[in-house]
Parts: C-alpha cells; sequence; structure tokens
C-alpha cells in the first residue's frame, strides 16, 4: 500500500531525504523541478508554445525559477517568468535560482510588486509555481485578486505540486478562491484532496513526479492514508489450486431484487459468480426465477417468501450473505433486511436498499454483525451517518464509524474510499467516469460478496474488490461501459492480476 502524507508530512520526507541522503536542499529543488520539467515535455511536447511561469517568493516559487530556466534550456523558446513580489520575504533556495536564472538573458523576466501592476498575459500555457503546499488558510488580499485575475484569462494552467490555494488536505471550502488547473504536477504522492470531488473544479487531472525522497521514511510515516497498487491486489489474489473444487470457493448468499428490480438481483449474482464464488444462491421473489434461470442457470435460486425466510433458511449453508440491491424498502424489504440480521451471524455485505432501511430504522444498526461491509455512494452514507459539507468531514466520518462499528465502509467514489476497522483509509485507483451507469455498484456488491465467500477476511474482500471492479472497467476501455460487459470482464481481470 502506498502511504500518502499530508503537506506537513511532506516536508519532514524533504528534511529527512536531505539528512540521510547528504545532499542540499538546492540540490532536492533541483531533482523536483527536473522531474517536474521531465513529465511538462511529455504532456506539451510543442517547443514553440508560449509560457509564463508565475512564482511566489517560497520554495514553490524556487522550483518555479528553476522549472523556467531549465524549460528554456530544453528548448522552449517563449518562456517568460512573472514573479509575485507580495512580501520581503524569500528562501534561501529561491534566492539561489534567482540568480542562475539571471544567467540566462534571453529569459524574461517581471515582477509585481502589488496585485494592481498586473498586465495582459499574452502566454498560452501558465506554470503556477505561486504557493504550493505551504498554504494553511484561504487566499486573501494580494495573492486572491491575483488568482481571480489568472482565473478570468482562461488559459492552460499547470500547477507545480498543488493549484494556488487549494489545501493539499483538509476541507476545500466552495467559496474559497482557487487557481484552476488543468494538470497539477504533484511530488512524490498526489495530494489527497486530489482524490476527492471536491477538487474536482480545481484540478481536472493530475501526475506524479517522483522526487527521489526517501520511500522507507515515508511508508513508515503515521496517518491513515493510502493508495491501493497494483502489487498488493496481485500479492493478495489467493491461487487456484491444483485440486480446487466448488466447495473450495464457499457459498454466497444474495438477498436481492424485487418484481419491478430484478435486474439488480441478476447483476449482483452473476458478478459473484464470476468473481470466483463456488457456489451462488439469488435470494429473490417467486416472480423473478424465470428472469434468473434464463440469465444465469448457473445461479440458484432461494425463492423469498416471507414466512420461508423466517423460518425455513438453512443460513449455516452460506459463508457470506449480500443484501440490499433492488430489495425495495417496503415492508416486505424490511422483512428480508430482518431476517437477515436475525439469522446470519457471520460478517454481511449492505448495499442500497439494505443502506435505506438501516438509516430509516437505525436501531437495527445494534444487529449487524461484527465485521460486515457497507457500500454507500454519497447519500446513502449521509442517510447513515449524518449530512455533511464536504467530502474531507466524510473521511473523518468514515475513519470513526469504521472503527466504532468494527466494520468496513466502502464509500463509492471517483477513488473509492475503503474505510477499515483498524482505522485505516485506502483510496482506489481504479475505474474511471466510463463506469458512471446503474448497476454498477450492483455488481460490486456481488464481487465483495464473492470474495467473502472465498475465505478473505471482510475488509481484504473490499479491497480487493473495488479494485478488480475498477480494473476490470478499465480494461475494457469505453466511453461507456455497461455492468454486463463488466462482469464478463471479471474472471479475465482476475486471471491477469493473479498470474502477472
Amino acid at each position: 500500500m502506498l502511504k500518502l502524507l499530508t503537506a506537513q508530512q511532506m516536508r519532514e520526507a524533504d528534511a529527512y531525504t536531505i539528512a540521510s541522503k547528504g545532499i542540499s536542499s538546492i540540490d532536492l529543488m533541483e531533482a523536483a523541478s527536473k522531474a517536474f520539467v521531465a513529465l511538462f515535455k511529455e504532456e506539451y511536447p510543442d517547443r514553440n508554445l508560449s509560457i509564463a511561469v508565475y512564482c511566489g517568493t517560497g520554495n514553490n516559487g524556487g522550483d518555479g525559477l528553476a522549472i523556467a530556466r531549465l524549460l528554456y534550456s530544453a528548448g522552449y523558446n517563449s518562456v517568460q517568468v512573472v514573479i509575485a513580489r507580495f512580501s520581503e520575504r524569500t528562501t534561501g533556495d529561491f534566492e539561489i535560482n534567482y540568480r542562475r536564472l539571471a544567467q540566462l538573458p534571453g529569459l524574461a523576466l517581471r515582477e509585481l510588486k502589488s496585485a494592481s501592476d498586473i498586465q495582459e498575459e499574452p502566454a498560452s500555457v501558465i506554470i503556477d509555481a505561486l504557493l504550493g503546499s505551504g498554504l494553511n488558510k484561504p487566499l486573501s488580499d494580494q495573492w486572491k485578486e491575483l488568482v481571480a485575475w489568472l482565473n478570468r484569462q482562461e488559459k492552460t494552467v499547470i500547477a507545480v505540486d498543488v493549484p494556488a490555494g487549494l489545501p493539499s488536505e483538509g476541507p476545500v471550502n466552495k467559496e474559497d478562491t482557487v487557481l484552476k488547473a488543468d494538470l497539477a504536477i504533484s511530488f512524490q504522492r498526489p495530494k489527497i484532496n486530489f482524490l476527492l470531488p471536491d477538487s474536482a473544479s480545481h484540478v481536472r487531472d493530475f501526475r506524479v513526479a517522483d522526487i527521489g525522497l526517501d520511500e522507507a521514511f515515508i511508508q513508515k510515516c503515521g496517518g491513515p492514508y493510502y493508495l491501493t497498487e497494483e502489487s498488493d491486489v496481485r500479492s493478495r489474489l489467493k491461487a487456484r489450486e491444483r485440486f480446487s473444487h466448488k466447495g473450495t470457493f464457499g457459498h454466497a448468499l444474495l438477498v436481492a431484487g424485487a418484481p419491478e428490480t430484478m435486474g439488480a438481483a441478476l447483476l449482483a449474482s452473476r458478478a459473484c459468480l464470476n468473481a470466483g464464488a463456488g457456489l451462488t444462491t439469488a435470494c429473490i421473489p417467486s416472480s423473478g426465477l424465470t428472469a434468473l434461470n434464463t440469465a444465469a442457470p448457473e445461479i440458484m435460486a432461494l425463492l423469498r417468501e416471507e414466512p420461508f425466510l423466517q423460518g425455513s433458511v438453512d443460513w449455516g449453508r452460506y459463508q457470506a450473505v449480500g443484501v440490499g440491491p433492488g430489495l425495495g424498502t417496503g415492508r416486505s424489504g424490511l422483512a428480508a433486511l430482518e431476517a437477515v440480521l436475525k439469522s446470519f451471524q457471520k460478517p454481511v455485505v449492505f448495499d442500497a436498499d439494505a443502506l435505506n432501511l438501516l438509516a430509516a430504522n437505525y436501531e437495527l444498526m445494534q444487529q449487524v454483525p461484527e465485521g460486515s461491509v457497507f457500500t454507500p455512494h454519497l447519500k446513502e452514507f449521509d442517510r447513515l451517518f449524518g449530512k455533511h459539507s464536504n467530502w474531507w468531514s466524510r473521511i473523518e466520518t468514515g475513519i470513526d464509524r469504521a472503527a466504532t462499528l468494527g466494520c468496513t465502509i466502502v464509500l463509492k467514489n471517483r477513488y473509492t474510499i475503503v474505510f477499515t476497522p483498524e482505522g485505516s483509509c485506502f483510496f482506489n485507483p481504479t475505474g474511471g467516469p466510463s463506469m458512471s451507469t446503474g448497476g454498477m455498484g450492483d455488481v460490486l456488491t456481488g464481487v465483495i460478496t464473492s470474495f467473502i465467500a472465498q475465505g478473505y477476511e471482510p475488509a481484504a474482500a473490499a479491497l480487493l474488490g473495488v479494485y478488480v471492479h475498477g480494473a476490470a472497467g478499465d480494461a475494457l476501455r469505453g466511453y461507456v461501459v455497461s455492468p454486463s460487459r463488466l462482469i464478463d470482464e471479471l474472471p479475465l481481470t482476475m486471471e491477469r492480476l493473479a498470474s502477472a
């Protein structure tokens, strides 16, 4: 798992690297600037671009001065530097790079003593090296005026490390002024806020530049934030041994569907099957039996009549139960949920209408088995745990509630977040907008339930499930990926990951 750092921890990693490797801070700045320029050249190879590098007078500004020099030396023949000198304070590394820049007389430089000195900007590309990750409060006064003016220019903006005005972590307030970046090139790690929807209007995309910080030190840093990597999934996926059989991989039950929403039950059950459960049973209304037999004859049916659920189900047959997709929130849906809670004491995967029923009947949370998995989207999360004004507060709630309930919470998002009972917070990198289609959550429920049935611990099942689910969507590479196509891709994705 890739450790994610706060801005303060990144500064500590800088200091440790300088001390442990015996290099100077200006050498580390030069390495960071070279790494930035390497990625910039990949994204913008046209040497005839007109570029303006806007620099503050701190270390982010020092990066900007070095970047301008390196771009000019690399053949970008229209580079100018604009220094926002809104105070007398500078850093030593800024001053060193300022002197180095003076040795290139062909590189244009101008200074702003105040925001009132702003002139028309002819450059087509702006590189933002104004403030970086050192910001700890909203922009005000001259900085706010400058950033607001730059936003009105509607130029292509590339941020050095983090756009001016955007905190690396913590709440992002809608009213704050932030420079809107088309691309942020972040040093060593993505900023945590890049992974949250609150940053969407400020950062269109980001890339990460390895600047040579000490990775062993970073991985030992405290804090709950991680990014799941493919290597983590490969190392955790269990091999299918030579004498394996259907009993080896467990029996999963999906309690799902209503007469008008059988599609959700079919998607969840088929995903469970294709993610590797040895046996899959769908607990559905009798009206859905023909649809189930037609769409997926491999899946067994448990017909859901309320008296039957109350006393005639052999719950001991199942290693995992998922409940909720298409279940409905009426009396019959509530009865099914109550039957699961009363009769099945192993971890349960709760999704969709099961989450809405728990939110409306919160006393039932006391009956949720320890180790269970909740898979809410944004609105379901807020129904369960209260309204939130920003995504950072949802992270804080997710960490707290997962630990308090002893459960895993999967908050679905572009970078789906998995909160574990131990207090960790894992961001998932796979998947994308092409998967923004009804039914994708039903598929994810089936995948996670399948992994639990196969013997994975619930938190591991959630981490693996969201990664595999997203990776299958990535493999299809369509403008729109349907849940049915993704289900068919699951075995191929798992084979690729397990054999890599």
